[in-house]
């Protein structure tokens, strides 16, 4: 892969929340390390713990660990591509057909294993591999959501000059038509929605929640099909997405209970897009992002920075450069029209946003609840420990919304 994809790889490893770690380190992390290359080690997390909500499982995840080389990006993509090509074939066998919960796992596994191999391709916009990876993926989790009990919808929602790319999930509600709690749950800088199902989705499915996970411009496949860069202006995408809701979904929504997450970089993306939207009740930030250029001007390395400084462009991944070089990805002007109360989640090894959960709540004085994240737990947006996030995440809610 070209110069462009060696250098995403170094970004990643500057912010994903752990540090670049030697094997004689393992003692000072809280969790066994599953690769001595710490953006590898975190991928493969967070690989396993969406295994947990029938994302993968567990021994081939580990099997596939096992062979990737510390800081080979292609052998990384290569390794989980063949994974999620076996997996595929085991959906196809035409004696797994006869049960939809054997045709929705194995299609999440999939879809979930073409996602890992598409985690480093993204440095080259020209290589093919980027969307026939992303078309696999779709492919394999619209079969798999389409078995649920009640299927997935997948929905495109027109906005000024693009198009929202959304999911909803209905709550099973045993025949009964009824307004119920409702998430609507965006990610952040690369994290497709499609992940959001295993992280949240589901634990709200069982609890009674409505889903709508939703991806606005700069993020996986608006970017891919629509080439469209990030907006800091959030509610453009926000308040089309809960329009569409309330018109098309209305008779399944609580509208007092409409809660709003933000994963990662979208607690940027939810925090400032809820400021100006009052149909909002709660908002939840994992973690709270207070300014996105300081953050990540105050985690990167003098390498970087003299690039950025430089304006050397060839040798920046675009889309960090882009974020990099916008100061406007900042809540100073937007935080104090958030009303409604807020949920920021703090993790201790965090290394994105270091520091940027404490700066929203200090901004939102008494209103948040500021909830940390220590220890095997303590990772970038709880990679590893969904149980655990999702137990506090509901907890506030029910206390919060009822």
């Amino acid at each position: 892969m070209k110069y462009f994809t060696l250098l995403s790889g170094f970004i990643l490893s500057t912010f994903a929340g752990i540090r670049n770690v030697q094997a004689e380190e393992q003692d000072d992390h809280p969790i066994l390390l599953l690769n001595e290359d710490s953006t590898f080690h975190f991928e493969i997390l967070g690989g396993l713990g969406q295994a947990l909500t029938g994302g993968g499982d567990i021994s081939p995840i580990l099997g596939a660990a096992k062979n990737v080389t510390p800081g080979d990006f292609d052998k990384f993509t290569n390794i989980f591509y063949r994974l999620a090509n076996e997996t595929k074939a085991q959906a196809l066998k035409p004696s797994n057909a006869y049960d939809p919960i054997n045709v929705r796992d194995t299609w999440f596994s999939a879809a979930s294993y073409f996602r890992r191999a598409d985690s480093f391709t993204h440095g080259d916009w020209e290589d093919p591999l980027i969307n026939h990876l992303w078309e696999e993926m779709l492919s394999a989790f619209d079969k798999a959501i389409s078995s649920l009990p009640v299927p997935g919808q997948r929905v495109k929602i027109p906005a000024d000059n693009f198009t929202v790319e959304a999911i909803w999930y209905s709550a099973p509600s045993g025949g009964k038509r009824k307004k119920q709690p409702t998430l609507i749950l965006g990610g952040g800088y690369d994290g497709a929605q499609e992940d959001m199902y295993h992280t949240i989705v589901t634990n709200a499915l069982a609890r009674g929640c409505n889903a709508l996970t939703y991806e606005g411009p700069g993020q996986p496949t608006v970017r891919r099909n629509q080439s469209l860069g990030f907006i800091p202006n959030w509610e453009r995408v926000l308040t089309p997405t809960i329009d569409w809701l309330l018109a098309n979904k209305g008779a399944e929504v609580d509208t007092k209970r409409l809660a709003l997450y933000g994963h990662s970089m979208g607690g940027y993306l939810a925090a400032r897009a809820g400021a100006f939207e009052p149909r909002v009740k709660a908002i939840l930030l994992n973690g709270g992002i207070f300014d996105v250029h300081e953050s990540y001007l105050d985690q990167s390395p003098p390498v970087l920075i003299d690039l950025y400084k430089s304006g050397q462009k060839d040798a920046f991944d675009e889309t960090a450069f882009s974020m990099l070089s916008n100061p406007n990805y900042t809540l100073k002007d937007a935080i104090g029209r958030i009303k409604v109360p807020a949920w920021i989640a703090d993790a201790e090894l965090e290394g994105f946003f270091l520091g940027q959960p404490q700066k929203v709540k200090d901004a939102l004085g008494e209103k948040p609840s500021l909830h940390p994240f220590t220890g095997t737990a303590g990772y970038h947006c709880q990679a590893g420990v969904l149980q655990e996030l999702n137990r506090a995440i509901f907890a506030w809610l029910h206390k919060t919304l009822g």
